[in-house]
């Protein structure tokens, strides 16, 4: 099976408005080239985490009530963060940007709450230490 790149992806998705599938709606959306508009985005702070560290990553981002646009910067494009990328007390914000962060050409540092502060990280600190990523953790 040989399998070329395509130029680009286009299409539409409808998805309910779960707190799961936004995080990983808005990466996925800040990680492609040009807009992408989500609707029923969930209201949670956990999701609110997730964009809050897209824009200090250079993403731009706007609401209008239940719908997100995300103006992509592209998988390399992300920007230096002039200061630590607060995750809340989101798990799945510092887990999946844990990774995307992993592949980028500068440091960040991501925090969080104290309760999230606790929680372990070795289940993703592990794989990506050896696919070359060095991270450092309190726990």
């Amino acid at each position: 099976m040989k399998i070329q790149p395509a130029s680009s992806l286009n299409g539409v998705i409808q998805l309910p408005g779960d707190k799961s599938i936004s995080h990983r709606a808005a990466i996925l959306a800040a990680m492609a080239t040009g807009e992408t508009r989500i609707e029923n985005f969930a209201t949670s702070a956990d999701c609110a985490s997730t964009l809050n560290c897209l824009q200090n990553l250079g993403v731009e981002i706007r609401r209008e009530n239940s719908i997100v646009f995300i103006k992509g910067v592209g998988k390399n494009g992300f920007a230096k963060p002039n200061k630590e990328l607060d995750c809340g007390n989101s798990g799945t914000t510092m887990r999946l940007l844990a990774g995307v962060l992993a592949g980028q050409n500068f440091d960040s540092v991501l925090v969080g709450d104290e309760s999230l502060s606790k929680r372990p990280m070795k289940r993703i600190i592990e794989p990506l230490t050896k696919m070359g990523a060095k991270i450092e953790s309190e726990n």
